[in-house]
């Protein structure tokens, strides 16, 4: 039986299907609250033992990038949170490839390891998803 939260259907814990969710993050980091708000959901899907993926497109690939300062903004720094990711088993990390080149980055400048897809690829694994969620 499927329950609908938040118009996204969820499994009842007792027919066991883990689903899918894939989380797409497009905003830069500072702001506005979409990067903070979608760690935070990514960690919580993941507390429910979901198969839990992130992509990192557009200015969203700022949310990666090593050394961020944050003082002059007067914000706080929350990309050491990302390490936390590897404590919840959310090991699948994407980053647009067009994205990273527009904005001169390269995966050595980023706090994790990702595995970096092109525009074919990205859409490939967003349909083998059962729930894409972007912020």
């Amino acid at each position: 039986m499927n329950q609908t939260t938040g118009g996204i259907d969820v499994q009842e814990e007792t027919s066991g299907k883990v689903k899918k969710f894939m989380f797409v993050n497009r905003k830069a980091p500072y702001g506005t609250v979409y990067a903070l708000e979608g760690l935070e959901v990514v960690l919580i899907s993941a507390a429910f033992d979901q198969d839990v993926s992130m992509v990192f497109i557009d200015d969203g690939v700022y949310e990666l990038v090593k050394g961020q300062q944050t003082k002059a903004i007067d914000m706080k720094n929350f990309s050491p949170a990302y390490r936390a990711l590897e404590g919840y088993d959310i090991e699948k990390l994407y980053v647009d490839e067009e994205s990273l080149k527009a904005r001169g980055l390269t995966t050595e400048r980023l706090l994790l390891p990702v595995e970096v897809l092109n525009s074919a690829q990205l859409a490939e694994l967003m349909d083998q998803q059962d729930v894409v969620i972007s912020f």
